[in-house]
């Protein structure tokens, strides 16, 4: 694709400009300055790749992780600004669920120790781990803040602070879970994944583009299980004092 196609495309940002415009929405600046930031980010990963992907060197490609984490870790910890040491806590998760992902991918050699395989797929894993910390987040603070009266009496009875607050971390692991497990129901019936999709286009087999895509689906449902279950418990014990009392949000 050329440049001058490319920038044909932006009729496809100019519709919703005139629909913004036309019904009074007042989402014109917000849609205009998330694609300049789209095309300016894209196009510098895009070179920021190449010269990775041509030095092929693990330092490079230790770097662009660890930015990628950095990041992730940056946005995710918004949601759970209540919870005590949350930005660590996400970013343990982060790095954990990375690690395990790669170790299993390069220790049965199911792909190759390269730039080009482990930047994408870290890219991959490491944003839908972030998507998931955000959705643990945001419904387990609600959890906990909605339900504070029923765990303060389940400790009154003698409860432990993990029996007091089970219901609600096993109803927000279950809630951060489901969007993973229901997307991929309906794959290759209601949509073709990005991944796939793009393969194709660039002329790869269809197979194995399916088999690829398989790979990185198998890949977020343990990215999925393993993110929402371990911030939990990272999370959970730092919500009561040592007197094993529930600290109540202001």
């Amino acid at each position: 694709m050329s440049y001058l196609t490319l920038s044909i495309t932006l009729i496809f940002v100019l519709i919703p400009l005139v629909l913004s415009k036309t019904l009074k929405l007042g989402l014109e600046k917000d849609t205009i300055i998330a694609t300049l930031r789209s095309i300016v980010q894209l196009l510098a990963v895009g070179y920021v790749l190449k010269f990775v992907f041509d030095s092929d060197s693990l330092l490079y490609i230790f770097m662009m992780v660890g930015l990628m984490v950095v990041a992730a870790t940056h946005n995710a910890q918004k949601k759970g600004a209540a919870i005590q040491g949350i930005t660590t806590k996400v970013a343990v998760t982060l790095i954990s669920v990375e690690v395990l992902t790669q170790s299993i991918l390069l220790g049965f050699n199911i792909t190759p120790a390269t730039a080009q395989y482990i930047i994408p797929i870290s890219g991959m894993v490491i944003g839908n781990s972030m998507v998931l910390s955000i959705l643990f987040l945001n419904r387990f603070t609600a959890e906990v803040e909605s339900q504070q009266d029923q765990t303060e009496l389940i400790l009154s009875l003698g409860g432990t602070p993990k029996q007091a607050i089970h219901r609600q971390l096993i109803t927000s692991i279950k809630a951060s879970m489901i969007p993973t497990i229901e997307s991929q129901k309906t794959v290759g019936l209601v949509q073709l994944p990005g991944m796939m999709s793009g393969q194709i286009i660039a002329g790869a087999d269809p197979i194995q583009a399916v088999q690829f895509q398989l790979l990185i689906m198998f890949l977020l449902l343990t990215t999925a299980a393993v993110t929402s279950v371990m911030l939990g418990y990272l999370s959970y014990p730092t919500l009561f004092n040592q007197r094993m009392q529930l600290l109540r949000s202001k």
